[in-house]
């Protein structure tokens, strides 16, 4: 690793309190001093799906509330939000400085989180910026399926594709199998190629094991990366999905289960609320050992 990458960068994995479990995060608590290109050098040295950047302070919106602006880079390029990089940052801050209320200025909005600890564990929750959801054209949807190998009729029927943003966008697909999950085995370029057209950020894969309980992948070939562990921004924008789809009550809490088809398994909690369109995501973590 470069002397660049080794200079403040810390190590946590998100949404698990097991090292060998959830995705892994690099956090850099004080990036003043590094521009895009030194950002996306220490993003690609460490290897990371994601890696947070704190640039700086920034005015909250209520007193007591600590306020900070960040970027985010996986090893190919910068992002608009990610939620895992983002627990990672928030359990770094906390540890820090102690939990509570903080406000992470992202390109793609303001995103409040919550530090609190739970059980002798630190657990982090982010309130994402305001979601939507779109149709995908026909040839987009054939397109996808063809790069990833599914045939259209291992699609759930119950769960239809769409487009879902809440910080970044991701493409919704539902197997109708746990099977159909578990054999992933993608066109790297192709997808890659069709994600960077519509601009996606991963690929929200999913099967419905319950009501609110789903198993979830997220390729993300657009970052450098086979596939992410445990997808903060996508499972937001999933949340939102299901409640624009009318897929769960209006007031629900959910549980993602991610990585465990990568030996990484961890565990997102996500909220809805009532007269809120805004989705909460939640989860542990923990600080990896630097390397020797």
């Amino acid at each position: 690793m470069s002397d660049l990458a080794a200079t403040g960068i810390l190590r946590y994995t998100a949404f698990s309190a097991d090292p060998e479990g959830g995705n892994p995060a690099g956090v850099v608590l004080d990036a003043s001093g590094l521009d895009g290109a030194a950002m996306l050098a220490v993003a690609a040295d460490l290897g990371y799906s994601e890696t947070a950047f704190l640039t700086g302070r920034t005015e909250a919106s209520e007193p007591g509330v600590r306020g900070y602006a960040v970027r985010y880079f996986s090893p190919k390029a910068e992002v608009p939000f990610c939620g895992h990089a983002t627990v990672a940052a928030a359990l770094a801050l906390a540890e820090r400085d102690g939990p509570g209320e903080m406000e992470f200025a992202t390109p793609a909005g303001t995103v409040p989180v919550t530090v609190a600890r739970e059980g002798g564990e630190l657990r982090a929750t982010l309130t994402s910026v305001e979601p939507h959801v779109e149709d995908v054209a026909a040839g987009d949807l054939t397109e996808a399926l063809a790069a990833l190998d599914w045939p259209a009729a291992d699609l759930d029927p119950a769960l239809p594709p769409r487009i879902a943003y809440a910080g970044a966008r991701h493409l919704v697909l539902a197997a109708a199998t746990r099977e159909r999950l578990a054999a992933l085995d993608y066109d790297f370029a192709r997808l890659e190629a069709l994600m960077h057209r519509l601009d996606l950020t991963t690929v929200q894969l999913v099967w419905r094991a319950s009501d609110a309980v789903f198993h979830v992948r997220d390729p993300f070939p657009v970052g450098g990366v086979v596939e992410d562990p445990a997808t903060g921004a996508a499972a937001a924008a999933f949340g939102a999905y299901l409640r624009e789809l009318a897929l769960v009550p209006e007031a629900v809490v959910l549980t993602l289960h991610q990585g465990e088809d990568m030996g990484r398994p961890g565990t997102l909690t996500v909220t809805l609320g009532a007269g809120d369109a805004r989705v909460r995501v939640s989860g542990t973590g923990t600080r990896l050992p630097d390397p020797a």
